[in-house]
């Protein structure tokens, strides 16, 4: 069973397919999928709640274990995005720049991070998330709701390790692929195979556990989790002063030589230009020696 809709604002519909789109007491638009789980008590997808909703055009389609938003603005306003449903969140930004704005998932510092393009969020089910953006630019994004009981993976270990582990603004090409394939989905509508829409929900949860446990291979050769916090918050406080080598070394409790090589290994990118993509100034003494890679 599948239903879609093609949405310019959070006023409440009905769907085809006899699921019904409604909005909630704060307003937080929801489709009721009682007709494909019939079982289910739970079977309420909250959408995201999007403000001003005038500004948006949103496509909405929905199967059995998995519901896809796309929303394209149509003016350069400042907006707010919020979520807090009962499904795991992927959010896949196409294409998002912003003047200024904030992300923030509940349990993570808040980030700043000015070009959102191609980058991936995710949201644990009842987490929380927030953002506002003040947009360089038109902006489309793709939601993707998960319902990770839905028997595409048996291991409920990992299901329980993937839900409860958020992840801000990470990438990962697989993962990036297949929600451009579950994008073209929503776009096709009720026409959409359900058999491969499923097929493609559980290639996303495979991917989205493989992806998480490269980053954490990746923390292990590098920064630990609670000192890259750290340093990531320390930096989001301080964007817009000038900001030394040895003062995040000295966050990381690190010598700068060491801190430069493990801060590359956790992120993929250097301090300088992890800074410079969230808009602060450079950074002052980038190597203890001239011409260091770590520096580039």
């Amino acid at each position: 069973m599948s239903v879609s809709a093609r949405l310019s604002s959070c006023s409440s519909d009905y769907l085809p397919g006899g699921a019904a789109l409604r909005a909630d007491k704060a307003q937080q638009p929801a489709i009721d999928l009682a007709v494909a789980y019939p079982d289910r008590h739970d079977a309420v997808v909250h959408l995201m709640d999007l403000r001003p909703a005038g500004i948006f055009r949103r496509e909405v389609a929905a199967w059995r274990g998995l519901c896809g938003e796309f929303t394209r603005t149509i003016r350069r306003e400042t907006f707010e995005v919020r979520y807090d449903g009962a499904w795991p969140l992927l959010i896949a930004y196409e294409s998002a720049q912003r003047f200024d704005g904030e992300t923030v998932i509940g349990g993570l510092p808040r980030s700043t991070l000015r070009d959102l393009s191609r980058r991936l969020v995710f949201v644990p089910a009842g987490l929380g998330f927030r953002e506002w953006q003040e947009p360089r630019s038109l902006t489309s994004t793709i939601y993707l709701h998960i319902d990770p009981h839905n028997g595409l993976i048996g291991d409920e270990k990992r299901l329980w390790s993937l839900e409860s582990t958020p992840r801000l603004f990470f990438e990962s090409a697989a993962l990036w692929q297949t929600a451009l394939k579950l994008k073209g989905l929503v776009e096709t509508g009720p026409t959409a195979s359900p058999l491969y829409v499923e097929a493609l929900a559980a290639v996303l949860l495979h991917e989205l556990l493989d992806s998480r446990s490269v980053s954490e291979a990746r923390a292990r050769g590098g920064l630990s989790h609670r000192k890259q916090r750290a340093v990531l918050q320390y930096i989001e406080e301080h964007l817009a002063q000038e900001i030394s080598l040895a003062t995040l070394a000295s966050v990381a409790q690190l010598s700068p030589y060491h801190f430069l090589r493990v801060f590359k290994e956790s992120l993929g990118v250097t301090p300088h230009r992890y800074m410079l993509s969230n808009g602060s100034s450079e950074l002052r003494s980038c190597s203890p020696t001239m011409g260091s890679p770590y520096c580039r």
